[in-house]
Order: structure tokens, then sequence, then C-alpha cells
């Protein structure tokens, strides 16, 4: 990045007190002290694990010389600049925009947010654009993607200033479009701030992340938030059929539009079969073959459709394109092994109506004899309220039902499993499962299987590793599962 004087990338509002040559150079900023040297300035901000405050001596010893606070700090240095500021969420993610050269401008920005859905939509639209000869970005929770180049993605949506940062690297590679999912953790901290969106689509709300909002009214009002902020540039395109779908429209400014399968919409779809080899649907009287299953890729295939065609691209292009995707990793990702007959599909379902949903696309698309098997696990350091409801549903929803660590994080795997376990009214069923170990769960699940059955893998989708005391371990569920099921034609 080349050198900027101070004063062309400070925001218009939330500055209290500027101490220092408010015309100093800087090529950098950073929000992490060991990032932090001459000519990087450094952002501190309080955290609810620690104050960034804390790092600015450390900061200072690097090089730094120029320091963004929230609130004044006695120090002796003659040699530096302080911009006291306020409303951290929206300052900082202002300042990374005018310090990366307001890059969303360049771009026609997509968000994604919801529930449930997010990665599936934001990888379906970028490969649908991609294919269609366009330059995409992409940031998701599987993966964040510069054009053809990928890596592993830490959190669905960064902080601002590495957000604002690869969105620049974005439109220095030639990207006509950004799409990304948006998290209710980073509208909630002010992550997106500054950012000008161009498409904003919703995918359904349902039980989830009460641990950090509390609640799922406020909840529902971090979603919303995100519409709320939009500009009158911009298009929101919800999903009618969820009873929180219109609830995202009612204070926006941008142009709304809607889809739906069961209630009238601008984009209308209808499910005319669906079944393991994929999904036959008519959309706006049009009628196409998706190799994805599931009335919840329903959902997904027709929000891209509609995102697409808000883009400006032309719809019988659009649906073809759509019409060769296959499944996202680790959604509904189905592992076929030949001459053994049984399936596995690996999900990420980590929410209860994730589960359910996929779990009813199951019992849909099997043959009647075939039986559902469906290892199961929730998240440690992480919503507790939903544990016993993902067991309930798990044990309705399936023939056999093994509960299991999923990622236990800082949390006793068993008192996690204990949780699951009230959701259950009789645990001395034969079909009721409680194994620990997650490969031994699977390997079970495996064994159990016969003929036609098919087994479910659900909570850690595409995720390499478990989280457990800090440390990731590397386990890949689609992988084991693949293993396992080869190993036993073998015997």
């Amino acid at each position: 990045m080349s050198t900027q004087k101070l004063f062309d990338i400070l925001p218009e509002k939330n500055i209290l007190r500027i101490e220092g040559e408010r015309h100093a150079e800087l090529n950098g900023i950073t929000l992490d002290s060991r990032l932090a040297g001459p000519g990087i300035a450094f952002i501190a901000k309080k955290g609810s694990a620690r104050d960034g405050h804390e790092f600015i001596d450390s900061a200072y010893e690097a090089g730094s010389r120029i320091f963004f606070v929230e609130y004044l700090l006695e120090r002796s240095w003659e040699d530096v600049v302080m911009v006291h500021y306020t409303r951290a969420e929206e300052f900082i993610g202002n300042l990374a925009h005018n310090f990366y050269g307001r890059p969303s401008n360049d771009l026609n920005l997509i968000g994604v947010t919801g529930t449930n859905g997010k990665s599936s939509v934001a990888t379906l639209l970028h490969n649908l654009i991609t294919s269609l000869g366009y330059k995409a970005g992409l940031f998701s929770t599987i993966k964040n993607t510069i054009g053809v180049e990928s890596s592993s993605a830490t959190l669905t949506t960064p902080d601002p200033v590495t957000l604002n940062g690869v969105l620049a690297e974005m439109v220095e590679a030639g990207c006509d479009y950004a799409i990304m999912e948006v998290s209710s953790h980073a509208i909630d901290q002010g992550r997106i701030a500054g950012l000008e969106y161009d498409i904003a689509g919703f995918t359904n709300l349902t039980h989830d992340h009460l641990d950090y909002h509390g609640s799922f009214v406020e909840y529902l009002a971090a979603k919303k938030k995100f519409f709320d902020h939009l500009p009158d540039k911009a298009i929101a395109i919800t999903n009618v059929d969820d009873r929180n779908g219109s609830v995202m429209l009612q204070n926006t400014s941008a142009s709304k539009k809607s889809y739906g399968l069961t209630t009238p919409s601008d984009y209308k779809g209808k499910v005319l079969q669906n079944s393991l080899l994929g999904l036959h649907m008519d959309i706006n009287g049009i009628n196409v073959h998706f190799p994805l299953c599931g009335k919840f890729n329903a959902y997904n295939l027709l929000l891209v459709y509609a995102i697409a065609i808000e883009l400006g691209m032309k719809s019988d292009e659009v649906l073809v394109a759509l019409s060769s995707q296959g499944s996202v990793e680790g959604r509904f990702d189905v592992v076929n092994v030949d001459r053994l007959g049984v399936s596995a599909i690996v999900d990420y379902a980590h929410t209860p109506d994730a589960l359910k949903n996929v779990l009813a696309t199951i019992n849909e698309v099997k043959s009647p004899k075939s039986k559902i098997i469906t290892v199961v696990g929730c998240g440690g350091d992480r919503d507790k309220t939903k544990r016993p409801i993902m067991a309930q549903i798990a044990n309705q929803w399936s023939d056999t039902c093994i509960l299991t660590s999923d990622n236990p994080r800082t949390e006793d795997p068993e008192e996690i499993l204990d949780q699951m376990e009230e959701g259950i009214e009789n645990l001395m069923q034969e079909n009721i499962l409680r194994i620990t170990d997650r490969k031994q769960a699977i390997k079970t699940a495996c064994r159990l299987a016969q003929g036609q059955d098919v087994i479910l893998i659900a909570g850690k989708g595409h995720e390499k590793y478990q989280d457990i005391n800090g440390k990731k371990f590397p386990f890949d569920d689609k992988k084991v599962v693949a293993d396992l099921l080869s190993a036993m034609i073998k015997d």
C-alpha cells in the first residue's frame, strides 16, 4: 500500500480529539500489535476478552507512532499522534474502507445473510459467476477466494481491516464481483461498516447463536440491521416463505425483491421432483433439473438465480450454468461407495432447523426400505439451549441415533452429551447410542448400515479438524467415512 496522509483517511464522524500532526504519513493500519511497526498505525479497541489498549506500549516499541484509541492514555511520548475516537464499530470500518481506497465501490458487492444456507448460496453464486466468464472474489465459512486462488477461512466475516484489505486485493486482481457471507456477529460487531453493498440476500432465520446474542429477538435485530443500513442504490432480496423474511425489509431504503416456493413472489419456484439424483424445478415458468437435492437447496438455488438476474445476467445462461453445479463441500455432500450400496451424507447442519431440513430431505429421497443412521454432536462454548433440541430431532427423524463429540473446544464433551440426552425421553432405546469418540461413532454407523441405508454425519461439514481444548486436531468427516466404507468392501 502506498504512503498516505492521516488526514486523508479519517472518517467524517466519531472523532473526539486529535493530538499531534494530523498530516502524519502512514502506509498501513492494524488491530494486531504483533503487526505494528514503522509507518503502521495501531488501532486500539476494547474487546470482550482483551483490551487492545493494553498493547499500545508494545506497538510503540515495535515502531508505530500513530494510534487510534477509545480512551486517552497518559504517556510522555512526544513523537506520536493520538486519535481519540468513539463508536468503535462504525469508526474502524470506515477508517479501513478509506485507507484501502473504498474498494467496495469498485466491485459489485453481494452480501448473503441468514441462519442456514449462506455458504451454499455464496459458493454457488461464485461458481456461477466465474463459469459465465467473470472474475469474482468470495468470502465464506469454507474458504476465501480471489479469482481462482483460494485460502482457508478462519471467520465467516473477517475484521474490517482484513476484510477491506482483501477487497482491495480483489480490485487489484481485476474482480468484477465480490460475494460474502455476512454473519450476525459481523453485523453486530461492525465488521462490515463502511462497505457499499449492491445486493443483500436473506436465506432464513432459525435458532442459533443465542449464546452470543442472548435472545432470538436480539439475533433477529442483528440480521435486520444489515438491511436497515443498505444504501438506496442497493437491492434487498428476501425469502418470503420465512416468517421473518418480510421483517428484514421493514426499514430498508434498498429496492425490495422476493423469492419463495409457496408465497407469491418476484422469483417463484416449485419443486416438481426431489431425489438423490437431484431437483426438477419450475423457476418463473421454466423447467430445470439441478444435481442438488432437497427443499433447502431449492431455496438456495432460487436465491442464487434471483441475485444473478438482478445483476443483469441472462436467465437462460444462468439456469444452464446452475444446472451443471454439484454440491458445495460439506453441504449435503454425498459419499457413495461402489458395490456396498450404503450412502453417507456429510453436512454442516449444526442448528436444529438445519438438521431437521437435512433429515427431512433424506426421508423424502431414500428408498422405502432404507434406514437412516445419524451421527450428531454439538459444539462446545456455543449455544447450550439447542443441544437437547438437536438430539430430539436426530432421534425423531432417524432409525438409529448416535450422539458423539463435535468440536468440544474448552468444554467437557461428556457434559455436552449429557445436555443433548435431556432431549430424548427414553435413553434405553436400542436405537440410541452414545459414543464420545467421533471416529468410533462414525465407524459404528458404518458397521450398522446395510443394503441401501443412509448415514448422516452432521455438524462439521467442510471442517478438516476437531477443536479440543484450544488445539485443532486433523479430522475430516468425509474422508473418515469414505475410508471406513471402502475398508468394509475389502473385509
